[in-house]
C-alpha cells in the first residue's frame, strides 16, 4: 500500500523546517502609514534588501502574505552555484562575449556573496563546498556536456573533470547516466537556517516584518516634486518613497506587469528516512549535489544535517499535494538509486518557483518601485545577489548596477501569469531531450 512508503512521523512540509521552523506572529503589529522602504516578500531577496538598507539608516518594512519564511527560500534545494539554464557559449552567440562575461562575472559575485554574508551575519547554515556531479543521460548529451564545460574554462577559467560512464560509480552507485562531470568548487547549504539567520539580521537591524499581510496593488502618487508608492493591502494602506517586489513565484496577477513576465511553477521534493552512514557514503560517494543534463532535471543531495537523501524531481507537474506526488518522486529515486530498496519517506514538500520566457533571471525597475526575480533554479545565490542589488540601486550606488537589466524583459501576448502551459512546456522539454539523446 501507498502509505507503508512513509515514516510514523512523515510531514507534508520542508524537511529544512525541522531545524529551522516558522515562527509565526503572535499578535500581528498595526501595518505603519509611512516608511522609507517597503519591501513585498519575505525571501532571500527581500531580506538582503531590507538588512542593507536599514542599517544605512532606512525605515523599513516587510510584508509577507503567510509567516515569514513561508515560500520557496525555505523550500528550496539548497544548491550554491554559479550556473544558468543559458551557457556562456549561448549567451555569447547571440548577446556578445561582453555580455556574457558580465553575466558569469555577476554569478560568481552571487555565489561568492552567500558565504560572505553567512560568516558577517555569523549564520551557520551548513555551507559546504562539495562540489556537483552532472549526470549526463545519453552519449550525445555527455560530449555536449564536455564542449560546454570546456568552452567555460577557456572563458571563464572554471575547472572541471568529466567522468566516464566505466567510472562514475566513483560518484554515484547509478547506471542511468552515460557518464557526466565533477564541477569542485560548487556547493550547497541548508536554506532554512540561512533564511532564519537573514531574518534573524532584519529584525536586529530594525527592520519591521509584518506578516499574515498581503499586498494587492501599488499605485503611484505625487507629494510635490517627488513621487510616492501606495501600497495597498489587505489591511490598510501603507506610503513609501520605494517599494520592492520581491515575491518571485508568488507575484500574484494583480502586478500585472511583473506577473506577465515571470512564469511560476511547482518543485517538489521528498527526504527519506533516517539511513545509515554506510548506505549514503555507497550511494554517494563524495556526497556532493547531483543534478542531471535533461532541462527537466532530476536533483539529488545527502541531508547536511541527518543521514537522509533528499530528492526532487517532475518539475512543472500540477500536483497540489505533495503526498500525493510522493510515491511517483519515490520510484524515480529508486530507479537511480537502486540500491537504496524499499526506502521510507519522512518528509514531501512543495514550493513555488519562478522562470522567465528568456530562462535569465531579471532585476531592474525606476521612478521609486523596483523588482528581481525569475531566477530560474539560481534562487539562493540570485536572491541574495539581487537583495544587495536592489538596495545599493535605491542608495543611489552606482554598484547597484546589474548586467541583468541590460536585456529586455520578454513576455508573450495575452500571458497574465497564469502559467497553465507548464505540464506541456515541461513536456516539451522532455521531448527536446530525446530528441538530443538520438543524435
Amino acid at each position: 500500500m501507498e502509505s507503508s512508503i512513509f515514516t510514523s512521523d512523515f510531514r507534508e512540509q520542508p524537511y529544512w523546517w525541522d531545524a529551522a521552523p516558522l515562527l509565526p506572529q503572535s499578535s500581528l503589529p498595526a501595518l505603519p502609514a509611512l516608511a522609507d522602504v517597503v519591501i513585498i516578500g519575505s525571501g532571500y531577496t527581500g531580506l538582503v534588501a531590507a538588512v542593507n538598507l536599514a542599517r544605512a539608516g532606512a525605515d523599513v518594512v516587510v510584508i509577507e502574505a503567510e509567516d515569514a519564511g513561508y515560500g520557496a527560500s525555505r523550500r528550496n534545494a539548497g544548491y550554491l552555484g554559479r550556473t544558468l539554464k543559458r551557457d556562456y557559449a549561448w549567451l555569447a552567440k547571440r548577446h556578445g562575449s561582453e555580455y556574457a562575461h558580465g553575466v558569469y562575472r555577476e554569478l560568481n559575485e552571487a555565489y561568492e556573496a552567500v558565504r560572505d554574508i553567512a560568516v558577517e551575519e555569523g549564520i551557520d547554515c551548513h555551507i559546504n563546498q562539495c562540489g556537483r556531479f552532472i549526470g549526463a543521460t545519453s552519449r550525445p548529451h555527455y560530449e555536449i556536456l564536455a564542449a560546454d564545460l570546456e568552452t567555460n574554462k577557456r572563458h571563464l577559467g572554471v575547472e572541471f573533470q568529466m567522468i566516464s560512464r566505466a567510472e562514475q560509480h566513483r560518484e554515484i552507485a547509478s547506471d542511468a547516466y552515460f557518464g557526466g562531470a565533477v564541477i569542485p568548487d560548487l556547493g550547497s547549504i541548508h536554506p532554512g537556517l540561512y533564511h532564519s539567520g537573514l531574518l534573524r539580521a532584519a529584525l536586529n537591524s530594525g527592520v519591521k516584518v509584518i506578516s499574515r499581510t498581503t499586498a494587492r496593488s501599488i499605485r503611484q502618487k505625487r507629494s510635490g516634486s517627488s513621487k510616492e508608492q501606495v501600497v495597498d493591502t489587505d489591511r490598510g494602506e501603507i506610503t513609501a518613497g520605494n517599494v520592492i517586489s520581491a515575491t518571485n513565484g508568488y507575484t500574484r496577477q494583480s502586478f500585472s506587469w511583473l506577473a506577465q513576465r515571470l512564469v511560476p511553477f511547482k518543485g517538489y521534493m521528498i527526504a527519506t528516512e533516517v539511513l545509515s552512514a554506510d548506505l549514503i557514503n555507497r550511494l554517494l560517494p563524495h556526497r556532493r549535489t547531483y543534478i542531471e543534463t535533461n532541462m527537466n532535471i532530476n536533483f539529488i543531495r545527502p541531508a547536511p544535517d541527518s543521514e537522509r537523501i533528499l530528492f526532487g524531481g517532475l518539475t512543472g507537474s500540477r500536483a497540489s499535494d505533495a503526498r500525493a506526488i510522493a510515491p511517483a518522486l519515490r520510484r524515480i529515486l529508486q530507479r537511480l538509486l537502486p540500491d537504496i530498496g524499499e526506502v521510507r519517506l519522512s518528509h514531501a514538500w512543495l514550493g513555488q518557483c519562478a522562470g522567465t520566457f528568456d530562462f535569465m533571471p531579471h532585476i531592474g525597475g525606476a521612478d521609486g518601485h523596483y523588482y528581481a526575480g525569475g531566477y530560474n533554479f539560481a534562487g539562493v545565490p540570485m536572491g541574495t545577489h539581487f537583495g544587495r542589488k536592489l538596495a545599493l540601486k535605491i542608495l543611489g550606488k552606482p554598484e547597484g548596477q546589474s548586467v541583468f537589466e541590460i536585456q529586455r524583459f520578454p513576455t508573450l501576448p495575452l500571458y497574465n501569469g497564469n502559467a497553465w502551459f507548464m505540464p506541456l512546456a515541461m513536456k516539451y522539454f522532455d521531448l527536446h531531450d530525446r530528441w538530443i539523446a538520438r543524435g
